[in-house]
């Protein structure tokens, strides 16, 4: 295929079986108009004579002699997105202990450390998409590295539960750049089942975070103290940051960006909730975040306290968190062949059959089931979860590949407000028992599938 160089060409799209790049005035498939990933109109733009083929990429001609591999572009984006549930999962066998040690009365605010941060992460999820349409993908990632960093140090050097706190709210508030920029990026690049086996695999990798990071949390507790835990995300963040910075190419091209002005963002948002597919996926996700969340906040003193696995804690959490990664790495290879909505319809139908199943004994036991029973449950209950986050935030972000940032900042921030309140109000009923866990993650899967039902039969388009 022979290519000629177009300096003033953004992006195009690329059929490998017939398109052939040329010049505007020689070529009639050369036109303007067409509609930029951010919205914005290029000064040409390609159409291939052929229909793209699904999964099909968006291939960037900006600078690609330093654009990363399909293998490392992968791998940057998992880590990218690790930052948030590292940030999470390495404090999960540090709540007691930080509790105890700052004056906390009531063991169940020490969820609000993970809460919290979910709070922030919502904030700045709202804030980094249009900034990143409008100042570009990884300057937007900079700034909120450099936030969370400054929350990191308050966390380091908190004397009270409420300094604490408010470091982890910044922390939030910054780790929400590189997770959300990660989904526009892979957005710019990516499109359909071919985004969706993207974020699977990252996935795969990002989840890798869960298994070792209570256990890397623990170890640097026995060896030191749980405030070294926050040098540990000082000095990640700062690698991931440099990565960026030195191995990818920026996705979104000055001549695209968009002016970031209070009357465009509410007009970018105003059209994202407009479209009822991104609504609907969004709503379902933010239910099936919820879940997880109460699983993430109520899981120390599930296991640590009512079972008494204490320092084993780690390696429990890391047996169940497995079942994460092998589901992500199953949905990128089912993806493509079975589609995101159908694989999605599936694993809500397991999770709530599942959980309705699993409610008997575990009431029959007063709400303390034999642990063995509990780890079964809980690895096929999170692998229907692993299953659906890929799949639901690529259904989610399909129609949006012209406002890619924006879309990504209320698709993000839509789930995590929803699924805050959820794990909240399911993690302040813990008394105990696993019985208000279960009861939490039954109601929200139903949820789930009620709004998932209901978008399925508005969506135009089946992916």
């Amino acid at each position: 295929m022979a290519v000629k160089k177009k300096p003033d060409i953004a992006f195009c799209q690329v059929n490998p079986l017939s398109a052939e790049l040329d010049t505007a005035e020689s070529d009639p498939l050369w036109a303007d108009g067409d509609i930029s990933l951010s919205g914005q109109q290029p000064a040409r733009s390609y159409r291939p004579t052929q229909p793209m083929e699904a999964g099909a990429t968006k291939m960037s001609v900006i600078a690609p002699e330093k654009d990363t591999g399909f293998p490392e572009f992968v791998a940057l984006m998992a880590l990218l997105m690790s930052l948030v549930a590292l940030t999470i999962d390495t404090m999960l066998p540090a709540l007691v202990t930080i509790g105890t040690e700052l004056g906390v009365s009531d063991p169940n605010h020490n969820q609000y450390i993970i809460s919290v941060f979910f709070f922030g992460l919502a904030l700045g999820q709202l804030l980094y998409g249009p900034l990143s349409d409008s100042i570009g993908r990884k300057p937007s990632v900079y700034i909120g590295v450099a936030i969370f960093m400054l929350g990191c140090v308050m966390s380091l050097t908190a004397d009270s539960f409420s300094m604490m706190l408010f470091g982890r709210l910044l922390q939030g508030f910054g780790a929400a750049s590189p997770r959300i920029i990660s989904i526009a990026l892979i957005r710019d690049r990516y499109e359909g089942r071919r985004m969706a086996q993207v974020m699977s695999y990252a996935m795969a990798l990002f989840i890798l975070v869960p298994v070792i990071a209570p256990a890397l949390g623990q170890v640097i507790i026995s060896l030191f103290h749980w405030r070294a835990i926050f040098v540990l995300f000082l000095l990640l963040s700062c690698s991931a940051a440099l990565w960026l910075g030195i191995r990818q190419p920026e996705t979104l091209p000055a001549a695209q960006r968009i002016p970031l002005t209070a009357a465009r963002v509410l007009r970018a948002i105003a059209e994202v909730f407009a479209i009822r597919s991104t609504l609907g996926y969004a709503l379902t996700g933010g239910f099936v975040a919820g879940l997880f969340l109460a699983f993430l906040s109520t899981s120390p003193q599930i296991l640590q306290v009512q079972y008494g696995l204490g320092g084993q804690f780690p390696l429990f959490f890391a047996i169940i968190a497995l079942s994460i990664g092998l589901a992500s790495l199953l949905n990128g290879r089912l993806v493509m062949r079975l589609g995101m909505q159908l694989l999605s319809r599936w694993a809500l139908w397991a999770l709530l059959g599942g959980t309705l199943m699993y409610s008997v004994p575990a009431y029959l036991y007063a709400g303390q089931p034999p642990l063995w029973s509990l780890m079964s449950y809980l690895q096929v209950a999170l692998f229907c979860v692993g299953i659906l986050f890929g799949n639901l935030n690529a259904l989610a972000m399909q129609p949006l590949g012209h406002l890619a940032g924006v879309g990504a900042a209320v698709v993000g921030s839509l789930g995590t407000l929803t699924s805050l309140p959820l794990g909240i109000l399911i993690g302040h009923y813990y008394d105990g028992t696993v019985l208000p866990l279960l009861a939490g993650i039954g109601g929200c899967a139903l949820a789930a599938i009620v709004v998932f039902t209901w978008t399925e039969r508005t969506a135009r388009s089946t992916y």
